[in-house]
């Protein structure tokens, strides 16, 4: 049996339906389709024989674990590292108003987010590093058996590049990640293997057709 890491973002927040950038700093919470898309996943996935539980601190990711480590009983492990990406003095902004008062770091950022931060926030590959040890943590304590990580948009998909060889860089062009969605990787023979990515079946259509991804 192979180690298999459920990648699992949290559900809608205020920020996420109107597209405001919701970082580290922020600590929001589930608004109430939010609750129930954790609730639905739940519902899917109670079944899996699951051999850990790991998630980030913040509020909206913690709110999104409960429901599952609720009907399991396993307390999710909050790790620190699990965090959402940084994104400085952008928190709260929309995209056109983080381009109207900072385009040049903006620019820099859109073009390679992996070394250009976010004023005054994080890169990608600062990112890389401590989502990594997560893994490394979660590989060290389970050599086989389903793991649950429950975490952020920027923060999974940088992990999936990392895993599978992605460049970094390229974290926001090449996988996506909306609310509520699971990817799935497995610890096969030659390394991590994507079997699933960015899945949302265990919703409902209503809740799948919601804006802010």
């Amino acid at each position: 049996m192979a180690l298999t890491l459920y990648l699992l973002r949290h559900g809608q927040t205020v920020a996420s339906a109107n597209h405001l950038f919701c970082g580290a700093r922020t600590d929001i919470a589930l608004t109430p389709d939010g609750v129930a898309m954790a609730e639905a996943f739940a519902a899917a996935y109670r079944d899996v024989r699951w051999a850990g539980v790991y998630c980030s601190p913040q509020q909206r990711a913690r709110a999104t674990a409960a429901p599952l480590a609720a009907a399991i009983g396993i307390p999710p492990e909050v790790c620190d590292d699990l965090r959402e990406i940084d994104y400085g003095a952008w928190e709260g902004l929309s995209v056109e108003e983080t381009d109207r008062r900072f385009h040049d770091q903006y620019v820099a950022w859109t073009a390679d987010p992996a070394w250009n931060p976010p004023t005054g926030g994080e890169t990608a590959m600062a990112l890389g590093a401590r989502v990594t040890r997560v893994v490394e943590t979660v590989k060290q304590t389970h050599s086989d058996g389903d793991v649950l990580i429950v975490s952020h948009k920027a923060t999974l998909r940088v992990l999936l590049c990392t895993l599978l060889g992605i460049d970094v860089g390229r974290f926001r062009s090449r996988l996506d990640c909306p609310t509520a969605s699971v990817s799935v990787v497995e610890f096969a023979t030659h390394g991590p293997l994507l079997k699933v990515l960015a899945d949302r079946s265990h919703l409902g259509m209503r809740l799948r057709e919601l804006p802010g991804t």
